[in-house]
């Protein structure tokens, strides 16, 4: 067994375990194996192993590996959880299955004209920016409740859930139960929270997706 796949069973037992520990079926949280910047070789040894859910931040480089492995792994889901440019809107939808990073008005705007084009609709969260940071993509807490309803109303989309990525310097856990009382009020079920440092805090607040990369593919190169 590699390297590789000796971390994702001990990644996905851990997800297990902390699902239970907090009153939750493990089932209930899906584990986002996130392959940026890894080779398809890699990939492919995950693949093996059976996990079949993936994230990706870039359009171009999922484009460039994710065909191939799909093919073989017709089964794979793909998720992008990087933020995503207006104008490969088009070629977001017709590559994944998920887009966890829907932020703006013009993005949902030309989300919903390629979704509609294609006739394909991948699952939509909505990026939150949850500690406010200038730097970071994502709608301010105060004014997410008024972007879903524009999202539904003026847009035509339906939203499976909200994102978010706490601020590196603060603990993540007061960020995850912001997020989840965003989402409670507002009646969606998905949240995107946790990556391979804090999964076990977002676990315990609710988190239905946990995007996690280093602890799985080995730190980035």
């Amino acid at each position: 067994m590699s390297d590789t796949v000796t971390r994702l069973e001990a990644i996905r037992a851990s997800v297990a375990r902390a699902a239970r520990d907090f009153g939750r079926k493990p089932q209930s949280v899906t584990l986002i194996a996130v392959s940026k910047t890894k080779p398809a070789e890699q990939i492919a040894e995950v693949l093996e192993a059976g996990q079949r859910v993936f994230g990706e931040n870039y359009v171009q480089e999922a484009k460039a590996k994710w065909p191939a492995l799909k093919a073989r792994f017709p089964d794979a889901e793909l998720h992008m959880i990087g933020p995503l440019q207006s104008n490969k809107a088009r070629e977001a939808v017709e590559l994944f299955d998920a887009i966890h990073s829907l932020d703006r008005e013009s993005l949902a705007k030309e989300l919903a004209r390629e979704i509609t084009r294609a006739g394909r609709a991948p699952r939509l969260f909505v990026q939150v920016n949850t500690g406010e940071e200038p730097q970071k993509g994502g709608i301010a807490p105060g004014e997410t409740d008024a972007f879903l309803a524009r999202c539904r109303d003026v847009h035509g989309l339906a939203i499976e859930g909200l994102m978010c990525i706490p601020p590196e310097a603060e603990p993540p856990s007061p960020h995850f139960a912001l997020l989840a009382k965003i989402a409670a009020r507002n009646g969606l079920k998905g949240l995107s929270m946790g990556m391979s440092a804090d999964y076990e805090a977002a676990i315990q607040l609710g988190a239905t997706h946990v995007r996690v990369g280093s602890a799985i593919f080995g730190a980035r190169g």
